[in-house]
């Protein structure tokens, strides 16, 4: 079983690519963010079945190999440190192979969501698991998502696709709510081997006070413990409250 990751103070993984790194090496608050993140990872990897793969899609010029070198980091564009370049709703693994697939902020990036997910259901062994972690509309996330953040946000579409314009720039942030809220009849009927398994809501401030990507932060690294007790507070009070989730997915057995 693999222990949980402790923080750093760097990170000083190879990738190199956008400036998220040198970002994310200045503000500790925002390293124990995606730290938390990697430990939903781990906690998936030792409960999910032990052969197999586990592949993080959308690794981007993120710092996954720095904590979990044993994950396959993958992504559309040939940053430096990703292990291979695939497309999500054309991967090129064998059918039931993977014991894990992950996803950090990606998915409301896949302008055809259905294919990723038919892919995600292809890939996946038998009782594997899909963890993925992404945008919740809550108050006052749904404002910042839809009006102060730069990156597109409709929760009004009546599909899932949206128009292709690039990698980096295609994105309806309302995505993972469409499909794991709205439009939950349509991914059970249309991925009856997909199980939701778990949503967790989380996260309502501390994000936003660390400055997100921004090069500013409002919460220096020893307030952090005590914002991340107060976001705690703030769900077990009203979800509502959450920006980000985390949507646990597992591959239904064949007896299942």
């Amino acid at each position: 079983m693999l222990v949980p990751i402790k923080s750093k103070n760097t990170i000083d993984s190879p990738a190199r690519g956008y400036d998220i790194r040198s970002i994310v090496n200045k503000k500790g608050s925002l390293r124990e963010f995606y730290l938390e993140v990697y430990n939903k990872f781990l906690a998936a990897m030792n409960t999910a079945p032990a052969k197999g793969l586990a592949v993080e899609l959308g690794s981007g010029a993120g710092f996954i190999k720095a904590f979990l070198p044993e994950v396959l980091a993958t992504d559309m564009i040939a940053y430096d440190g990703i292990d291979q370049v695939l497309d999500a709703t054309h991967m090129p693994f064998r059918s039931s192979t993977l014991r894990c697939i992950f996803m950090n902020n990606v998915l409301h990036h896949i302008p055809r969501a259905d294919l990723a997910l038919k892919e995600v259901s292809r890939c996946l062994r038998p009782a594997g698991l899909f963890l993925i972690v992404d945008q919740y509309p809550g108050f006052p996330a749904k404002w910042i998502y839809k009006y102060l953040h730069h990156e597109d946000f409709d929760d009004q579409v009546k599909g899932w696709d949206f128009p292709a314009k690039g990698p980096l720039s295609s994105a309806n942030g309302a995505l993972p709510w469409i499909i794991f809220f709205r439009d939950r009849w349509r991914f059970e009927v249309e991925f009856p081997d997909l199980e939701v398994v778990n949503i967790n809501i989380h996260t309502p401030l501390r994000y936003w006070l660390a400055g997100g990507l921004k090069k500013w932060t409002l919460l220096p690294m020893a307030l952090y413990p005590l914002a991340a007790q107060l976001d705690q507070l703030l769900v077990k009070q009203w979800k509502g409250f959450g920006s980000f989730m985390d949507v646990t997915i597992r591959k239904r057995s064949i007896e299942g």
